[in-house]
């Protein structure tokens, strides 16, 4: 079967872009939260950030997978 093109793209546009900032506003909040709690707990290797923004990257690949899914 053939994908129907959107009948406006102007609303293609502003759902990825608004997906993009999600991503961007996923990653700043993990790295930056974390980097502040090593910060706290004065740790020697970043734990949190990594952790926070592994955790990130499991979150972006959600709302990816479920916005690609959506009818």
């Amino acid at each position: 079967m053939k994908q129907q093109k959107s009948k406006n793209p102007l609303r293609d546009y502003a759902k990825y872009s608004g997906l993009a900032f999600q991503i961007l506003g996923t990653f700043l909040l993990a790295v930056l939260g974390g980097f502040k709690l090593d910060k706290l707990v004065s740790t020697h290797f970043p734990f949190f950030t990594l952790g926070f923004t592994l955790i990130a990257i499991l979150i972006v690949f959600l709302l990816i997978f479920k916005d690609f899914n959506k009818k």
